[in-house]
Protein backbone atom coordinates (compact mmCIF):
# COMPACT_ATOMS: atom_id res chain seq x y z
CA UNK A 1 0.00 0.00 0.00
CA UNK A 2 1.40 3.36 -1.00
CA UNK A 3 0.87 5.51 2.06
CA UNK A 4 4.00 7.63 2.59
CA UNK A 5 3.48 11.35 2.11
CA UNK A 6 -0.29 11.13 1.81
CA UNK A 7 -2.99 13.01 3.74
CA UNK A 8 -3.20 12.18 7.43
CA UNK A 9 -6.20 12.34 9.72
CA UNK A 10 -6.46 14.92 12.48
CA UNK A 11 -8.43 12.47 14.59
CA UNK A 12 -5.38 10.84 16.15
CA UNK A 13 -4.63 11.11 19.85
CA UNK A 14 -1.16 9.88 20.74
CA UNK A 15 -0.98 8.78 24.36
CA UNK A 16 2.21 6.79 23.96
CA UNK A 17 4.71 7.60 26.66
CA UNK A 18 2.11 9.14 28.95
CA UNK A 19 1.83 7.81 32.48
CA UNK A 20 -1.37 6.54 33.98
CA UNK A 21 -2.73 7.99 37.21
CA UNK A 22 -4.95 6.25 39.73
CA UNK A 23 -5.30 2.56 40.51
CA UNK A 24 -5.46 -0.14 37.86
CA UNK A 25 -8.66 -2.06 37.34
CA UNK A 26 -8.62 -5.52 38.85
CA UNK A 27 -8.97 -8.32 36.39
CA UNK A 28 -7.86 -11.86 36.97
CA UNK A 29 -8.51 -15.53 36.46
CA UNK A 30 -10.85 -16.46 33.63
CA UNK A 31 -11.71 -12.83 32.95
CA UNK A 32 -8.08 -11.93 32.29
CA UNK A 33 -7.62 -15.00 30.13
CA UNK A 34 -10.65 -14.03 28.05
CA UNK A 35 -9.27 -10.54 27.47
CA UNK A 36 -5.85 -11.88 26.54
CA UNK A 37 -7.26 -14.41 24.07
CA UNK A 38 -9.75 -12.03 22.49
CA UNK A 39 -7.55 -8.96 22.56
CA UNK A 40 -4.41 -10.64 21.31
CA UNK A 41 -6.22 -11.84 18.20
CA UNK A 42 -8.15 -8.75 17.07
CA UNK A 43 -10.80 -8.81 19.76
CA UNK A 44 -13.32 -6.04 19.37
CA UNK A 45 -15.89 -4.46 21.70
CA UNK A 46 -14.25 -5.95 24.78
CA UNK A 47 -16.46 -4.08 27.24
CA UNK A 48 -17.94 -7.25 28.77
CA UNK A 49 -14.46 -8.29 29.87
CA UNK A 50 -13.02 -5.01 31.08
CA UNK A 51 -13.06 -3.77 34.63
CA UNK A 52 -14.37 -0.39 35.68
CA UNK A 53 -11.03 1.27 35.24
CA UNK A 54 -10.21 3.92 37.78
CA UNK A 55 -7.13 4.89 35.80
CA UNK A 56 -6.78 7.88 33.57
CA UNK A 57 -4.00 9.10 31.31
CA UNK A 58 -1.90 12.08 32.22
CA UNK A 59 -3.23 15.28 30.69
CA UNK A 60 -2.65 15.55 26.98
CA UNK A 61 -0.46 18.37 25.73
CA UNK A 62 -2.38 21.30 24.30
CA UNK A 63 -2.46 22.05 20.59
CA UNK A 64 -2.85 19.80 17.55
CA UNK A 65 -1.29 16.36 17.55
CA UNK A 66 2.03 16.09 15.74
CA UNK A 67 3.00 13.03 13.70
CA UNK A 68 5.98 11.62 15.58
CA UNK A 69 6.99 8.46 13.71
CA UNK A 70 6.19 6.18 10.80
CA UNK A 71 3.77 4.02 12.82
CA UNK A 72 1.64 7.04 13.69
CA UNK A 73 1.86 8.38 10.16
CA UNK A 74 0.73 5.04 8.72
CA UNK A 75 -2.27 4.80 11.06
CA UNK A 76 -3.17 8.44 10.40
CA UNK A 77 -3.13 7.86 6.63
CA UNK A 78 -5.31 4.75 6.88
CA UNK A 79 -7.73 6.54 9.18
CA UNK A 80 -7.91 9.46 6.74
CA UNK A 81 -8.77 7.01 3.96
CA UNK A 82 -11.59 5.52 6.06
CA UNK A 83 -12.93 9.03 6.66
CA UNK A 84 -12.97 9.77 2.94
CA UNK A 85 -14.62 6.47 2.01
CA UNK A 86 -17.26 6.29 4.72
CA UNK A 87 -17.98 10.01 4.54
CA UNK A 88 -18.90 9.62 0.87
CA UNK A 89 -20.94 6.45 1.46
CA UNK A 90 -22.95 8.11 4.22
CA UNK A 91 -23.52 11.26 2.14
CA UNK A 92 -24.82 9.14 -0.73
CA UNK A 93 -27.40 7.75 1.71
CA UNK A 94 -28.28 11.21 3.08
CA UNK A 95 -26.62 10.35 6.38
CA UNK A 96 -23.94 12.16 8.37
CA UNK A 97 -20.72 10.32 9.06
CA UNK A 98 -19.26 11.22 12.45
CA UNK A 99 -15.54 10.59 12.30
CA UNK A 100 -14.13 8.48 15.13
CA UNK A 101 -10.96 9.32 17.00
CA UNK A 102 -8.14 6.78 17.10
CA UNK A 103 -6.11 6.62 20.30
CA UNK A 104 -2.56 5.31 20.13
CA UNK A 105 -1.12 4.05 23.39
CA UNK A 106 1.50 1.77 24.82
CA UNK A 107 1.22 -0.25 27.99
CA UNK A 108 -2.18 0.81 29.22
CA UNK A 109 -4.70 3.61 29.01
CA UNK A 110 -8.28 4.35 29.96
CA UNK A 111 -11.35 4.34 27.77
CA UNK A 112 -15.06 4.89 28.28
CA UNK A 113 -15.31 1.09 28.12
CA UNK A 114 -12.78 0.54 30.90
CA UNK A 115 -9.08 -0.11 31.11
CA UNK A 116 -7.20 -0.87 27.91
CA UNK A 117 -3.79 -2.50 28.01
CA UNK A 118 -1.52 -4.45 25.71
CA UNK A 119 -3.55 -7.62 26.29
CA UNK A 120 -6.76 -6.15 24.91
CA UNK A 121 -5.30 -5.52 21.47
CA UNK A 122 -7.07 -3.13 19.08
CA UNK A 123 -10.71 -2.47 19.92
CA UNK A 124 -13.54 -0.05 19.33
CA UNK A 125 -15.35 1.53 22.26
CA UNK A 126 -18.89 2.60 21.31
CA UNK A 127 -19.25 4.60 24.54
CA UNK A 128 -16.79 7.24 23.37
CA UNK A 129 -16.72 6.37 19.64
CA UNK A 130 -12.97 5.81 19.71
CA UNK A 131 -10.64 3.13 18.39
CA UNK A 132 -7.81 2.09 20.72
CA UNK A 133 -4.58 0.69 19.36
CA UNK A 134 -1.32 -0.24 21.05
CA UNK A 135 1.07 0.05 18.12
CA UNK A 136 3.14 -2.81 19.55
CA UNK A 137 0.32 -5.03 18.27
CA UNK A 138 1.76 -4.57 14.81
CA UNK A 139 4.89 -6.36 16.02
CA UNK A 140 2.71 -9.14 17.44
CA UNK A 141 1.06 -9.50 14.04
CA UNK A 142 4.43 -9.93 12.36
CA UNK A 143 6.17 -12.19 14.85
CA UNK A 144 3.38 -14.20 16.47
CA UNK A 145 0.42 -14.24 14.11
CA UNK A 146 2.32 -14.44 10.85
CA UNK A 147 0.14 -11.61 9.52
CA UNK A 148 2.76 -9.52 7.75
CA UNK A 149 2.62 -6.53 5.46
CA UNK A 150 1.36 -2.97 5.71
CA UNK A 151 -2.04 -3.82 4.28
CA UNK A 152 -2.50 -6.48 6.94
CA UNK A 153 -2.19 -3.65 9.44
CA UNK A 154 -4.50 -1.43 7.40
CA UNK A 155 -7.09 -4.22 7.55
CA UNK A 156 -6.92 -4.10 11.36
CA UNK A 157 -7.67 -0.36 11.42
CA UNK A 158 -10.41 -0.69 8.80
CA UNK A 159 -12.04 -3.52 10.76
CA UNK A 160 -12.23 -1.39 13.91
CA UNK A 161 -13.65 1.53 11.95
CA UNK A 162 -16.19 -0.95 10.58
CA UNK A 163 -17.45 -1.34 14.14
CA UNK A 164 -17.77 2.43 14.34
CA UNK A 165 -19.93 2.35 11.22
CA UNK A 166 -22.07 -0.33 12.89
CA UNK A 167 -22.38 1.89 15.94
CA UNK A 168 -23.52 4.90 13.90
CA UNK A 169 -26.09 2.76 12.09
CA UNK A 170 -27.43 1.28 15.34
CA UNK A 171 -26.25 -2.23 14.54
CA UNK A 172 -24.06 -2.57 17.63
CA UNK A 173 -26.74 -1.38 20.02
CA UNK A 174 -29.34 -3.71 18.51
CA UNK A 175 -26.94 -6.65 18.53
CA UNK A 176 -25.90 -6.08 22.13
CA UNK A 177 -29.54 -5.91 23.17
CA UNK A 178 -30.23 -9.23 21.47
CA UNK A 179 -27.15 -10.81 23.01
CA UNK A 180 -28.24 -9.76 26.48
CA UNK A 181 -31.49 -11.66 25.99
CA UNK A 182 -29.90 -14.78 24.50
CA UNK A 183 -28.17 -17.92 25.67
CA UNK A 184 -24.38 -18.00 25.55
CA UNK A 185 -24.34 -19.98 22.31
CA UNK A 186 -26.88 -17.64 20.69
CA UNK A 187 -24.95 -14.60 21.92
CA UNK A 188 -21.77 -15.97 20.39
CA UNK A 189 -23.56 -16.56 17.08
CA UNK A 190 -24.72 -12.92 17.02
CA UNK A 191 -21.19 -11.77 17.80
CA UNK A 192 -19.91 -13.75 14.81
CA UNK A 193 -22.30 -11.90 12.50
CA UNK A 194 -21.19 -8.55 13.95
CA UNK A 195 -17.54 -9.37 13.37
CA UNK A 196 -18.05 -10.75 9.87
CA UNK A 197 -19.92 -7.61 8.87
CA UNK A 198 -16.94 -5.54 10.07
CA UNK A 199 -14.72 -7.75 7.91
CA UNK A 200 -17.01 -7.12 4.96
CA UNK A 201 -16.87 -3.38 5.60
CA UNK A 202 -13.07 -3.69 5.58
CA UNK A 203 -13.19 -5.27 2.14
CA UNK A 204 -15.60 -2.60 0.90
CA UNK A 205 -13.19 0.06 2.17
CA UNK A 206 -10.27 -1.62 0.40
CA UNK A 207 -12.08 -1.52 -2.94
CA UNK A 208 -13.12 2.11 -2.48
CA UNK A 209 -9.58 3.16 -1.54
CA UNK A 210 -8.23 1.61 -4.71
CA UNK A 211 -10.93 3.17 -6.87
CA UNK A 212 -10.53 6.58 -5.27
CA UNK A 213 -6.78 6.81 -4.70
CA UNK A 214 -5.21 3.91 -6.61
CA UNK A 215 -2.80 3.13 -3.77
CA UNK A 216 -3.03 -0.65 -3.49
CA UNK A 217 -0.04 -2.68 -4.59
CA UNK A 218 0.24 -6.28 -5.80
CA UNK A 219 -0.20 -8.62 -2.86
CA UNK A 220 -2.12 -6.18 -0.64
CA UNK A 221 -5.43 -8.02 -0.79
CA UNK A 222 -3.63 -11.30 -0.21
CA UNK A 223 -2.11 -9.79 2.95
CA UNK A 224 -5.56 -8.94 4.26
CA UNK A 225 -6.94 -12.38 3.39
CA UNK A 226 -3.97 -14.04 5.07
CA UNK A 227 -4.64 -12.03 8.21
CA UNK A 228 -8.33 -12.96 8.13
CA UNK A 229 -7.36 -16.62 7.88
CA UNK A 230 -4.92 -16.47 10.77
CA UNK A 231 -7.41 -14.85 13.15
CA UNK A 232 -10.32 -17.18 12.46
CA UNK A 233 -11.74 -18.76 15.61
CA UNK A 234 -11.04 -22.26 14.33
CA UNK A 235 -7.42 -21.47 13.50
CA UNK A 236 -6.80 -19.81 16.86
CA UNK A 237 -8.47 -22.57 18.87
CA UNK A 238 -6.64 -25.28 16.97
CA UNK A 239 -3.32 -23.52 17.60
CA UNK A 240 -3.93 -22.80 21.29
CA UNK A 241 -6.04 -25.80 22.41
CA UNK A 242 -5.63 -28.42 19.77
CA UNK A 243 -9.41 -28.71 19.48
CA UNK A 244 -12.14 -26.61 17.89
CA UNK A 245 -15.38 -25.75 19.73
CA UNK A 246 -17.77 -24.10 17.21
CA UNK A 247 -20.34 -23.00 19.83
CA UNK A 248 -17.67 -20.82 21.42
CA UNK A 249 -16.82 -18.96 18.21
CA UNK A 250 -17.24 -15.18 18.51
CA UNK A 251 -15.52 -13.88 15.36
CA UNK A 252 -16.06 -16.54 12.69
CA UNK A 253 -13.92 -19.19 11.06
CA UNK A 254 -10.96 -18.43 8.83
CA UNK A 255 -13.01 -19.26 5.74
CA UNK A 256 -15.88 -17.06 6.86
CA UNK A 257 -13.65 -14.09 7.63
CA UNK A 258 -11.95 -14.38 4.25
CA UNK A 259 -15.27 -14.86 2.47
CA UNK A 260 -16.89 -11.76 3.95
CA UNK A 261 -13.84 -9.56 3.39
CA UNK A 262 -13.93 -10.73 -0.23
CA UNK A 263 -17.68 -10.05 -0.44
CA UNK A 264 -17.13 -6.44 0.50
CA UNK A 265 -14.15 -6.04 -1.80
CA UNK A 266 -15.80 -7.62 -4.82
CA UNK A 267 -19.14 -5.83 -4.48
CA UNK A 268 -18.24 -2.42 -3.08
CA UNK A 269 -21.83 -2.35 -1.82
CA UNK A 270 -22.75 -1.97 1.87
CA UNK A 271 -25.92 -3.97 1.23
CA UNK A 272 -23.74 -6.97 0.36
CA UNK A 273 -22.46 -6.88 3.95
CA UNK A 274 -25.79 -7.83 5.55
CA UNK A 275 -24.49 -10.78 7.54
CA UNK A 276 -27.60 -10.73 9.73
CA UNK A 277 -29.89 -11.75 6.87
CA UNK A 278 -27.48 -14.29 5.41
CA UNK A 279 -28.56 -17.90 5.85
CA UNK A 280 -25.11 -19.25 5.08
CA UNK A 281 -22.14 -17.42 6.57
Amino acid sequence: MRWQGRRTSRNIEDRRGRRMTGSPAKLGGIGLLAVVLIGAFLGVDVTPFLGGGGMSPAPAPSGPNQIDDSAEEFVAVVLADTEAVWGEIFRNSNLQYVEPKLVLFNGRTSSACGLADAATGPFYCPNDQQVYLDTDFFRVMDTELGARGDFAKAYVVAHEVGHHVQNLLGTLEHSNRLRAQSSQAESNAISVRVELQADCYSGLWARAVQERFGVLEPGDIEEALNTAARIGDDALQRASRGVVVPDSFTHGTSDQRQRWFAAGYQSGDPQACDTFSARDL
